[in-house]
């Protein structure tokens, strides 16, 4: 279970979520799925999820010019889980800091 979530997405967008809607974003593992990401995040924080939606970033290509020859490289692919709580539900993401 705990290989599925890999870290919690702290970003300004992320937060107006979390504000408005109630909603908490998470890098997964690419091979896990809604099922899998559902029961960790209820067994890791002790919350009912509402829903999960998952998003697929494929890797970018990168290049850079240097003195001898044109570098190129690939940033990595990441999955997103975009997690819904049911309502009354919070995750307190900077506990453990």
């Amino acid at each position: 279970m705990s290989n599925i979530i890999i870290k919690p997405l702290l970003t300004e967008k992320t937060s107006a979520l979390t504000d408005k809607l109630n909603r908490f974003a998470f890098l997964v593992n690419k091979q896990s799925n809604k099922v899998e990401i559902k029961k960790a995040i209820e067994k890791l924080y002790g919350v009912n999820v509402s829903s999960v939606n998952t998003i697929n970033h494929p890797g970018k290509v990168k290049t850079r010019s240097t003195k001898t020859s044109i570098s190129v490289g690939r940033t990595n692919a990441v999955k997103k889980a975009i997690v819904t709580l049911a309502e009354g539900e919070t995750i307190d993401l900077y506990a453990n800091i």
